[in-house]
């Protein structure tokens, strides 16, 4: 099934270096932006459920706000451990607008 594809905020509404929490049809996601590229990984860690999008970004990886479980925004992999990661999602952006696919 392809994805659809919803509005979750505008470009200008998240800095560089930063992540925020959008939710689309009920899905938290956490949305991040690295140097003006726009990635976005599910929104609630798997180890207890922290949220993502409060967590802080280093490059490209997000380190959870509770328990510092870490995820590559990129493709939702913990660099330490291979087999422990989170969903990723499209992300498109069209003028000024961020999409998300879900």
């Amino acid at each position: 099934m392809a994805a659809e594809f919803h509005k979750v905020a505008r470009v200008g509404d998240l800095e560089p270096g930063k992540g925020m929490v959008v939710v689309v049809k009920g899905t938290r996601i956490a949305l991040f932006n690295c140097d003006g590229i726009f990635y976005a990984i599910k929104g609630t860690c798997p180890h207890m459920g922290g949220e993502l999008g409060e967590g802080y970004l280093a490059g490209d990886i997000v380190t959870c706000p509770w328990h510092g479980w870490r995820f590559n925004v990129k493709t939702g992999k913990n660099p330490d451990v291979a087999v422990v990661g989170v969903r990723t999602f499209e992300v498109r952006i069209e003028g000024e607008e961020i999409f998300v696919g879900v």
